[in-house]
């Protein structure tokens, strides 16, 4: 099959378009066949080598987490899908999807929207997920409160603004001029423009602010924050592991990281909000396989307006042309 690999870290020069072996499923898994992609920050991140002490050097790697396709053989231990079903969902840490076949634990899993393109369902699982399990499992989000997301217009915060305003949130969203009115278009109740106005120097204070692009500390949003209220980022960074340690011990407000964690439930319930009409997806551009590299080195330039998809070679020259 074909896959974009890496053989050793460092620039998005190291992805390598090439024939591999086509992976072998264990008994809990699928295996799909890849129609699209996508790239999150993490993807990058892993490349670069900075995740290093988790991913180690077990080269050649194939990255990618998001995955949208077909299932084309099913594992002995499987039960909730079968041959020909489409799916979307996540590989397993470090990844696998950036390839035409890939192995997904069946609990990674789920049926795909219905009202959905392979291309928009790929965009959906990690930052989707990212965002619900902040707000819901982390925020304890509530009908009626009021709640900040910085990052609004990016891949993870485009969801988040849906979520909580599903959820029954008072919904605030920071981004860039030129994003403002996507932003009011997820239906947030207010758009801040950071390049006109500092939300940490305001006088509304708010019951989650969730830093979705990991752009701002604790410190400078305290103020801002309900005296029980949840700050929560998506960069588990040394002085945010201490805060987090040390607010969970003390009354207050609390600080909290979000690391991703796939799983079938949430899938089946963005699936729902995707085909009740209350959630989707922007897709800033769309790359096939084989110019991985340029859509990474989009996504590092931190441009890029919702997310960024990548389509097999198959199915990108089918849609290209």
């Amino acid at each position: 099959m074909k896959a974009v690999v890496i053989r050793r870290y460092g620039s998005a020069e190291v992805l390598q378009y090439e024939e591999v072996e086509q992976p072998k499923i264990k008994p809990e898994q699928l295996l799909v066949k890849v129609h699209a992609s996508s790239v999150n920050p993490i993807d990058w991140k892993i490349r670069q080598g900075m995740l290093s002490l988790l991913t180690g050097n077990n080269f050649p790697m194939i990255l990618g987490f998001d995955v949208a396709g077909e299932v084309v053989e099913v594992g002995s231990q499987v039960t909730r899908f079968q041959v020909g079903d489409a799916i979307y969902g996540s590989t397993s840490f470090p990844g696998g999807a950036y390839a035409e076949f890939a192995a997904i634990p069946e609990n990674f899993a789920a049926p795909k929207p219905t009202n959905m393109s392979y291309e928009e369902a790929a965009t959906v699982p990690l930052a989707a997920l990212t965002a619900l399990q902040a707000l819901q499992d982390l925020g304890n989000i509530k009908l009626g409160q009021t709640v900040l997301i910085n990052g609004a217009s990016g891949g993870v915060g485009i969801f988040a603004v849906q979520i909580a305003k599903t959820l029954g949130a008072e919904v605030t969203g920071v981004c860039s001029t030129r994003n403002l009115d996507l932003v009011k278009s997820l239906n947030a109740d207010l758009v801040i423009d950071y390049t006109q106005q500092d939300f940490t120097e305001g006088n509304v204070q708010y019951d989650i602010i969730f830093d979705a692009v990991a752009k701002r500390a604790f410190s400078n949003c305290r103020k801002v924050l309900k005296p029980n209220g949840v700050f929560i980022s998506t960069l588990p960074n040394p002085e945010m592991i201490l805060q987090s340690f040390l607010t969970m011990f003390m009354p207050g407000q609390k600080v909290k990281f979000v690391l991703e964690r796939p799983n079938s439930k949430d899938l089946v319930y963005l699936k729902d909000l995707i085909e009740g009409g209350k959630m989707r997806t922007l897709i800033d551009s769309t790359y096939p396989l084989q110019d991985l590299a340029k859509a990474h080195r989009y996504s590092e330039g931190g441009r890029a307006v919702g997310k960024i998809a990548i389509l097999t070679e198959r199915i990108a020259i089918a849609t290209l042309t």
